[in-house]
C-alpha cells in the first residue's frame, strides 16, 4: 500500500505528512510531502528511525487538525514489539511540533535509540509541480548550524535569506551529518520497565522578510486552539435541523474556512486575514477564490467579505505592467509571497491574469452592503470601486468591443475566466478558442457588477449621472449578449465567442452563472435551468462543467467534465434566483450526497462519472483537498433551498 498524504493546516502554513508522521524528501509528483510555508518548503526530510530501523506502522495518521499515529518496532509474532512509539504532530503558523512519546513493553530496563533525519531545501513551490519547468538559481547557498538543542538550516540569495529551526526538550545526544546536507538528531532513552520518555520536537519556519513564529508548546496546544477557532467561527450560523447531512457539511466548512484563512494587509496597512484558495498548491490570495468564498459566506460570515475587499483594493493595479498582465483599476488574480516571485522569475508576485476577478469585486462589495448595511466600507472603497469600473469599460473592452475580452498570457495563463485551464474554452468538437476570447460567464459578472455599483452611486455616493450610467451600460449588455450569444438551434447561450465572434459552441455549466447573475430574459434562463438538470449535464453528484456525449467531454478533464462543487453552487443560486426551485433543491441534494460520502467535505472537484454507474462519488486525482470555494458551497446551498 502506497503512504497516503495527510494534510495539517493553519493560516498560511500546513505539513504534508505520510501514515506514519514522516516527510520523505519527494522532489516531484502530483502533491510532495513536506512543511510549506509562503511558498516554499521549510522542512523537506522528516524522518525516524528506532535502533537504526524504520518502524512499522501498527495505527497511521487519520485525517484530521492533528497527526497521530502509532508505530512499533518490526518483528513477527514470535518476537512482540519491545516497545510502542505514540507520534502526535500539529502546525501553526510558520511552526511545526511533535511530541514522541515512547513507551517500554518489557518488564525490565530498556534504552532505545531514537533518530530523527531533517532537512530544509527551501525549494519554491513552483519548483514542484510537475510541469517540467527549471529555474535557475545563481549564487543561491545553504547552511547547517548546529544548536545546543537541536539544528537551524539557512538559505540565501542575494538580500533573500530564510531559515528552518529544528529544537527538542531534552537537547538531542548529538547532531550527526548523513551525507546528503540533511542532518540526523540523535538521542538514547532509558526506559523504566513499563516506562516511558517523551520528545518534544518543534521546527520553526521564517521566510524571507518574517519575525520568528510564536512556538506553540505542543500539539494538543495547538488543536486546543483549532478547536476553540473552528468553534468560534461556526457559532450563530443557523444550520437547517431537518436536513442533518446539509448541517454536517456546513459545520465541516465552516472549520476549513476558520483554518483556511491568511495573512494580508488592507489599504491603510492594516493587518487581515482572508480566505486561501486551497491547499496544497494555492494557500495563497486567489482574487476570484476569495470573493466567492466571501460571497457564499456572506449571509452567516460577513467578515470574510468585510477582509477580502480591502486586501483586493490594496492590492489593485494602477499602472499597466507587461509581465504581469496589470492595468489600472485591475483586481489581483493571485499573490505570490516565495523566492521565485520575488526574483521575478514567475510572474505571480501580484499577477492580474483575470478577467472576471474586478467585476465579482464589485459584485461582493454591492452585496456586502446591502446585507449589512455597512455603508462605511462602501464610502472607503469608493476610489477602488470607480477604478474597477474603470477597468472594465476601458481595458476589459466593455466600451471598445461590448463585452469582457481576454487574450491568451504567453508565460502567465492561457485562459483567465473561472475554467482557467488550457483548452477548457472549447467548441463540442473540442477544438480550442482562438484570438480574444470573450467568455459567457465573466458577461453575467458584468452585469451584476453594474447594477450593483449603480445602487451604490445613487445610495451611499449620492452620484444620480454615474449611477444612470451603468444602469444604461448593464441594459446595453443584457441586449447584446442574448443576440449575439444565444444558439437558438440548441436553446441553450455559447461558452464564449472567439476571436472572430464565432460560438464557442461547446453546452457548459457556465450557462448557471448567467442564472446567478440575471443576464438572462425569464423564457430563456428557464430553458437553460431545466436544461442543466438533463442526464448529459447532471451527473447525479452535480452538473457536470461540460455535458457529455460532445467529443469535448472527459470525466476526468480538469474543467472538460468534471463536477466543481463552487459551480453547483452557483447554479442552484441562480436557479432560485429563475423559481427553480425544484432543480435547486435535486443540485444541492447530490452535493450534500457527495460530501456525505467524504465525510461530509465537498473537495475542489469531483470526476464527472455518473451516479447511475459509480454508487460513489470518483474523485478527480489532483483536486485540492480543502478549497475555500468548496468549504463554502454548503453555505450557499442553504441559501438557495433553505433546510428543504
Amino acid at each position: 500500500m502506497t503512504d497516503r498524504q495527510h494534510l495539517l493546516v493553519r493560516g498560511g502554513t500546513f505539513a504534508a505528512v505520510g501514515d506514519s508522521g514522516d516527510i520523505s524528501g519527494v522532489r516531484g509528483g502530483s502533491s510532495p510531502d513536506g512543511l510549506f510555508v509562503q511558498d516554499a518548503r521549510h522542512l523537506s526530510r522528516w524522518q525516524l528511525t528506532v535502533d537504526g530501523a524504520v518502524p512499522e506502522t501498527l495505527t497511521p495518521v487519520a485525517d484530521g487538525d492533528t497527526a497521530r499515529c502509532v508505530l512499533v518496532p518490526r518483528g513477527g509474532r514470535q518476537e512482540p514489539p519491545a516497545y510502542t512509539l505514540f507520534r502526535e504532530q500539529a502546525v501553526a503558523d510558520g511552526a511545526f511540533v511533535e511530541v514522541l512519546r515512547v513507551t517500554s513493553n518489557r518488564p525490565v530496563p530498556t534504552t532505545v535509540h531514537i533518530a530523527v533525519t531533517a532537512d530544509a531545501d527551501f525549494t519554491d513551490q513552483f519548483e514542484l509541480r510537475s510541469d517540467h519547468r527549471t529555474y535557475t538559481k545563481i549564487g543561491a547557498t545553504r547552511s547547517r548550524q548546529v544548536l545546543d538543542d537541536g539544528v537551524e538550516f539557512g538559505y540565501q540569495r542575494g538580500e533573500w535569506h530564510s531559515s528552518t529551526t529544528v529544537t527538542s526538550e531534552p537537547a538531542p545526544d548529538g547532531v550527526e551529518e548523513t551525507g546528503t546536507g540533511a542532518r540526523r538528531l540523535v538521542w538514547s532513552l532509558d526506559l523504566e520497565p513499563h516506562g516511558s520518555a517523551e520528545l518534544a520536537l518543534r521546527v520553526a519556519a521564517r521566510p524571507h522578510g518574517t519575525p520568528h513564529p510564536e512556538m506553540p508548546l505542543s500539539p494538543s496546544a495547538v488543536n486546543e486552539r483549532l478547536l476553540a477557532l473552528e468553534d468560534e467561527f461556526a457559532h450563530g450560523v443557523p444550520f437547517p435541523t431537518g436536513w442533518p447531512e446539509l448541517a454536517a457539511a456546513c459545520a465541516r466548512g465552516l472549520s476549513d474556512l476558520a483554518v483556511l484563512q491568511v495573512p494580508a494587509t488592507g489599504p491603510d496597512g492594516e493587518d487581515l486575514r482572508v480566505p486561501a484558495a486551497g491547499v496544497p498548491w494555492f494557500l495563497t490570495l486567489l482574487g476570484r477564490d476569495a470573493l466567492l468564498t466571501s460571497l457564499f459566506a456572506l449571509p452567516y460570515r460577513p467578515e470574510l467579505a468585510a477582509a477580502t475587499l480591502p486586501a483586493l483594493a490594496a492590492t489593485q493595479a494602477t499602472e499597466a505592467g507587461t509581465g504581469a498582465v496589470a492595468q489600472p483599476g485591475k483586481i489581483v488574480h493571485e499573490v505570490r509571497h516565495g523566492e521565485l516571485a520575488h526574483f521575478d522569475q514567475v510572474p505571480y508576485g501580484r499577477y492580474y491574469g483575470s478577467v472576471d476577478a474586478t467585476p465579482l469585486f464589485l459584485v461582493v462589495l454591492g452585496a456586502y452592503v446591502e446585507q449589512t448595511g455597512d455603508v462605511d466600507l462602501a464610502r472607503r472603497l469608493e476610489p477602488h470601486a470607480r477604478a474597477a469600473v474603470g477597468w472594465m469599460l476601458d481595458h476589459g473592452g466593455l466600451t471598445s468591443r461590448g463585452y469582457l475580452v481576454y487574450r491568451a498570457d504567453e508565460g502567465g495563463l492561457a485562459n483567465q475566466n473561472w475554467k482557467d485551464s488550457p483548452g477548457s474554452i472549447c467548441s463540442a468538437d473540442g477544438s480550442r478558442a482562438t484570438g480574444p476570447v470573450t467568455a459567457a460567464g465573466a458577461q453575467g459578472y458584468a452585469y451584476d457588477a453594474l447594477r450593483r455599483t449603480a445602487q451604490l452611486a445613487r445610495t451611499v455616493w449620492a452620484d444620480e449621472v454615474y449611477a444612470a450610467l451603468l444602469e444604461q451600460a448593464a441594459s446595453d449588455l443584457r441586449d447584446r449578449f442574448q443576440r449575439d450569444f444565444w444558439m437558438a438551434d440548441r436553446s441553450f447561450p455559447a461558452l464564449a465567442l472567439d476571436g472572430d465572434g464565432n460560438h464557442v459552441d461547446a453546452l457548459a455549466s457556465d450557462a448557471g452563472h448567467l442564472l446567478w447573475s440575471g443576464l438572462l430574459d425569464k423564457e430563456f434562463g428557464e430553458l437553460v435551468g431545466r436544461r442543466l438538470l438533463e442526464p448529459d449535464f447532471f451527473s447525479g453528484w452535480g452538473v457536470r462543467t461540460i455535458a457529455s456525449g460532445q467529443p469535448a467531454y472527459h470525466p476526468l478533464s480538469y474543467h472538460r467534465g468534471s463536477v466543481w462543487p463552487h459551480d453547483n453552487a452557483l447554479i442552484a443560486l441562480g436557479l432560485a434566483r429563475y423559481g427553480l426551485h425544484d432543480e435547486a433543491r435535486t443540485v444541492a441534494h447530490a452535493l450534500v450526497d457527495a460530501a456525505t460520502a467524504a465525510g461530509h467535505r465537498l473537495p475542489e472537484v469531483l470526476a464527472g462519472y455518473g451516479r447511475d454507474s459509480h454508487r460513489e462519488p470518483v474523485p478527480y486525482p489532483h483536486a485540492c483537498v480543502r478549497e475555500s470555494r468548496s468549504a463554502a458551497a454548503p453555505l450557499a446551498l442553504l441559501t438557495a433551498v433553505g433546510g428543504a
